[in-house]
């Protein structure tokens, strides 16, 4: 998949390609739905099909305090992206000048002017332009008089009548859901960070941890879970059962939030390694303890629960460990 950061001087052969348009937050199945719709017109047109999304997340733009919302920061955007056979990702770096395009100027001066596009797809609840004012109403007329195509996909909905949605995601992950989140997303929800120092506290107890810099991710219900630690092994991904706690460790006064995932039957060293931890189910609430040895007792348990909650797991099911990383080429 090619990276292409601006609408301005696009390579030759990224323009005149189908689009789905959109922020794509978690890149769910309603999100899949759309870019897919994409990749259809593509190929009925010999187009390239392209995605054009945007980092930061314009949430984060116009409210710089509104902090760990994201489901899919960009890194875990791009390989979620990647993985749906998408040829060009058009990545607008979404700032001040960009936020004040008009929605006209958009559709003309950025979608049919920079990128030559011939079909561009939406959701049904896409918004664009300064001020957020054109809708896919706007989208449609303008695209009419520019000779670009549009397609607005509808909402989709779960077997349970869930509508996809990435508030919804982030809601049931906030409860803890994560089952719920999965079904969601199509695959499990993960946390993808560099390996950071920390106060060795599980080495001490005798359950060396990693600690996982949580970055931008939205966090959910602090507790104990059964996961998949993600470890990059020459161009692939090497999947190990574990369990993390995600909290702010009360026993020990913590500050801030912490991702620490104990890898199981696993020793090596893991400080400035990138590791994904992919949360397949939730084992327990965070509680405060009396004691070391009352917390060994219960990291004890919870080791117990979780791979027999892994162990039970069968391939191919929602909760098995999700696909290979993006190698680094691709990612550049």
């Amino acid at each position: 998949m090619r990276i292409v950061h601006s609408h301005r001087d696009v390579p030759s052969d990224a323009r005149g390609g189908v689009l789905a348009l959109g922020n794509f937050d978690g890149v769910h199945l309603g999100h899949q739905r759309v870019i897919g719709e994409a990749r259809r017109v593509a190929g009925t047109l010999g187009a390239p099909a392209g995605v054009m999304t945007f980092d930061p997340h314009p949430r984060r733009f116009f409210k710089p305090d509104d902090r760990k919302f994201e489901l899919t920061p960009v890194a875990s955007k791009i390989r979620q992206i990647g993985a749906l056979g998408v040829d060009v990702l058009f990545l607008m770096h979404f700032d001040r000048a960009f936020a004040s395009i008009p929605a006209e100027a958009f559709v003309t001066e950025v979608l049919a002017g920079g990128l030559a596009a011939r079909h561009v797809v939406v959701g049904y609840d896409f918004v664009f332009g300064r001020g957020r004012t054109g809708d896919t109403g706007l989208l449609a007329g303008l695209g009419r008089d520019s000779g670009l195509e549009v397609t607005v996909v509808d909402a989709a909905k779960a077997p349970n009548g869930d509508v996809y949605s990435s508030t919804r995601i982030r809601n049931h992950l906030r409860e803890g859901r994560v089952v719920d989140a999965a079904r969601l997303l199509g695959r499990l929800w993960e946390i993808e960070g560099a390996v950071l120092h920390g106060d060795e506290r599980g080495r001490q107890i005798g359950f060396p941890t990693a600690n996982v810099d949580p970055g931008q991710y939205v966090i959910p219900a602090f507790g104990v879970y059964a996961c998949w630690v993600g470890l990059a092994v020459d161009g692939e991904t090497d999947w190990r059962k574990g369990v993390v706690n995600i909290g702010q460790r009360p026993t020990f006064a913590g500050q801030g939030v912490t991702v620490e995932a104990h890898l199981f039957d696993f020793a090596g060293d893991l400080y400035g390694r990138t590791l994904r931890v992919a949360i397949a189910e939730h084992i327990r609430s965070e509680i405060k303890f009396d004691g070391i040895d009352a917390i060994r007792r219960q990291i004890e348990a919870d080791c117990v629960k979780a791979r027999a909650v892994l162990d039970a797991i069968p391939a191919g099911d929602l909760r098995a460990p999700p696909g290979p990383a993006l190698s680094a080429a691709e990612l550049a």
